[in-house]
């Protein structure tokens, strides 16, 4: 059980090729796109995950890219500012986490880390998953076959994986009402500070921009809807829905919306979560989002992805080639954690995209509370989300015992 497929080349995938080399494991990797991906939204290092990156060497590579933000503030249509957020609330574990990073700036120092010795598969996908006696068969959409002692589906909210060895996606994704957008685009002119600027409005919506660079900033939307049909792979339909939704929006919604036509990196999806009763079949075992996605809304969902990866490898590397019992115990360590991470903060989408111009007041009042009034233990509470799982030590093929706790 040393020659192992991931799918997904991004933040789970690569942080699971990292430990499986150091266990001695041949590790290839098959991405759809064309090299790793880059740009992205920020993501959240939470947690027991800062330890795991203190394993990997790789914490001081993170902070120097870090985003540097001082924490989320909500602004009214003429910017004014209405309610705050600080990074450094709750210890750095808050809404806006104390270390967030660049979706792409983690994953090129996750594949750097990986090293020469892991194989890449670019530009490609998996086709069919058959298991034998002898290992998985797998087909791609362009390499040559082959077969794998085990398949790892590291593919995100809408795995491959997952649909070919457990089913539809419709067993295991829970939509949760709404959709989100990210994109880059030019700083000049929009009066950028320190903060994330967040702006709520009537029909649960919201626009926001998050400083990225000396020339480019990150905007996002949020929209609540029924769910929609439209093509994944067709990123101009997808621009569209956008424009439309918020056509007439209030603050700076319009000149982002006049921005995302040029927008290079332009990614859309439902805001949803991922449920399965089991995370493996046969040789075949989920990790991250294409096994416990927790949806933008939980916060957790880098820290689920480097912790899974932590605990599958080591499992592998300690089970001496019972897979089996490696993904059982995977899942025992795993299970507890990843509930806890999944839970939605107070009002869930409701809260997070308030319907009418009372309700978008309530919010404001309710982030007033939780950071420096009555209800502040409760967001304190659910900080600790992220931290909630010991981490067992395991022993690497090239070096010393790697412990983690909590």
């Amino acid at each position: 059980m040393r020659n192992v497929l991931i799918s997904g080349g991004s933040i789970a995938g690569l942080s699971l090729a990292y430990w499986l080399r150091r266990y001695g494991f041949a590790v290839a990797v098959v991405e759809r796109a064309p090299a790793p991906r880059p740009g992205g939204h920020a993501v959240d290092l939470r947690g027991v995950a800062n330890q795991v990156a203190e394993r990997m060497g790789i914490m001081k590579q993170i902070r120097r890219a870090r985003v540097h933000e001082e924490g989320m503030a909500y602004v009214d249509a003429q910017g004014r500012v209405k309610a705050t957020m600080p990074a450094t609330l709750f210890d750095g574990e808050g809404a806006v986490a104390e270390i967030e990073i660049l979706r792409g700036d983690l994953t090129d120092i996750l594949y750097a880390a990986a090293g020469p010795h892991v194989e890449y598969l670019f530009n490609d996908s998996i086709a069919s998953l058959t298991e034998h006696h002898e290992g998985v068969h797998v087909t791609f959409e362009n390499a040559p076959a082959r077969v794998f002692d085990l398949v790892v589906g590291a593919d995100g909210l809408h795995s491959t994986v997952r649909r070919l060895a457990m089913g539809p996606e419709e067993q295991f994704v829970k939509y949760l009402g709404a959709y989100n957008a990210y994109f880059t685009i030019p700083a000049a002119g929009l009066n950028l500070t320190p903060w994330f600027l967040v702006h709520t409005m009537p029909g649960a919506k919201l626009a926001a921009i998050r400083p990225d660079g000396p020339n480019t900033a990150k905007a996002m939307f949020s929209f609540k809807t029924g769910p929609l049909a439209y093509d994944r792979r067709d990123i101009r339909q997808q621009k569209r829905i956008l424009a439309e939704k918020f056509a007439g929006g209030t603050w700076q919604t319009q000149r982002l919306i006049d921005a995302v036509w040029q927008a290079p990196d332009f990614f859309f999806d439902s805001i949803s979560q991922v449920h399965a009763d089991r995370w493996s079949t046969g040789r075949v075992v989920l990790l991250g989002d294409a096994g416990y996605c927790g949806s933008p809304l939980s916060g957790n969902g880098t820290a689920m992805a480097i912790v899974g990866a932590y605990v599958l490898a080591g499992e592998l590397a300690a089970a001496g080639g019972d897979h089996v019992a490696a993904f059982d115990r995977y899942e025992t360590l795993m299970r507890p954690y990843v509930k806890e991470c999944q839970q939605l903060p107070p009002g869930g989408v409701d809260g997070f995209l308030p319907g009418s111009r009372l309700a978008i007041g309530v919010q404001r009042t309710m982030i007033k509370l939780m950071t420096s009034g009555p209800l502040a233990k409760l967001g304190a509470n659910a900080a600790q989300k992220a931290s909630s799982i010991t981490l067992p030590d395991y022993q690497p093929a090239d070096g010393p015992t790697v412990r983690a706790s909590r």
